[in-house]
């Protein structure tokens, strides 16, 4: 009779085990609630889109994450950080036709931040463009006393304007994106899921804990945001397990798959949540704005 039980039971097990839907990351799937809306606005949560190795879908996830957010009433400002001006285009500015940008913000403190942002084709969500001026900021910031807080103090005269701001790194570690990281509450790392990026990774993360320790002790990892995710292939499968292997419940649950939708929608000059937005990739980005939400990394 025992033994009969003990079968029931370990069978029982098994059958909860397969009826739980296990998402990428090896977690059991679940769904986030829909944020509740904000009574007010401010003072905004600042995260830097970090990764100093180009081509991990940063600038699509920033675009598309503000977008989801403003869909759950959030206002948000994009900071574009970088001087190719990819996340500017891809919200349809043309960056070389700018008089004003974040570099005049950086460099010129008669420059009111204000009258540099644009307002954006998507509702709630505004725009610091970058241009190749910027790559200059690099250079004459290094003479600059407390050189690592410009882009902080420039951030604070709008906080309370804004929800969350969002700033598109470029890829590197240097002197810019230190002022990033200076200026954030935390960090997200978007990662494709190729064996190169993740090597990439253990660079980053002493570069956080270093401005951490010296420059900002309010620094947090929100989450590692794995991109372009292919569950066809062993090797996306791998480089997930081996994400959670070290990074553990910072790896987002949410993952974002590969998919040319997210090109067309580039080229559109618009966020997949209103170029295609019955798109698994537009579901992908509103989960992932619900988890940051749930998380605490959002208000």
């Amino acid at each position: 009779m025992s033994s009969e039980q003990g079968s029931a039971t370990l069978e029982g097990t098994e059958f909860d085990l397969e009826d739980a839907v296990m998402g990428p990351t090896g977690r059991p799937y679940r769904e986030f609630p829909e944020p509740a809306p904000l009574s007010s606005h401010g003072p905004a949560r600042v995260i830097a889109m970090v990764n100093q190795k180009g081509g991990v879908g940063k600038t699509t996830s920033t675009i598309n994450l503000a977008a989801a957010l403003a869909e759950y009433g959030r206002r948000v400002l994009l900071v574009d950080f970088d001087p190719q001006g990819a996340l500017s285009a891809g919200l349809g500015v043309n960056p070389h036709e700018l008089d004003l940008t974040v570099y005049n913000v950086l460099m010129d403190r008669k420059v009111d931040i204000r009258a540099a942002i644009h307002q954006t084709g998507v509702e709630n969500v505004d725009l610091l463009p970058a241009n190749i001026d910027l790559s200059a900021a690099e250079v004459q910031l290094v003479n600059e006393v407390a050189r690592e807080q410009v882009l902080d103090r420039a951030l604070k005269k709008v906080e309370d304007d804004y929800d969350v701001v969002l700033i598109d790194c470029q890829p590197s570690l240097g002197l810019l994106t230190v002022n990033a990281l200076t200026a954030a509450h935390g960090v997200i790392i978007p990662l494709i899921c190729e064996f190169f990026a993740l090597r990439a990774v253990a660079l980053l993360v002493e570069t956080i804990d270093k401005v951490q320790d010296r420059l900002n002790p309010r620094l947090q990892v929100d989450g590692v945001l794995a991109t372009m995710y292919d569950a066809r292939t062993l090797h996306s499968r791998e480089v997930i397990a081996r994400l959670v292997e070290a990074f553990g419940d910072k790896v987002f649950e949410t993952v974002i798959k590969r998919s040319i939708k997210f090109a067309d929608a580039t080229v559109a000059a618009e966020p997949i949540t209103s170029y295609a937005a019955t798109h698994v990739g537009a579901d992908a980005y509103r989960r992932l704005a619900k988890e940051l939400i749930s998380r605490g990394g959002a208000p």
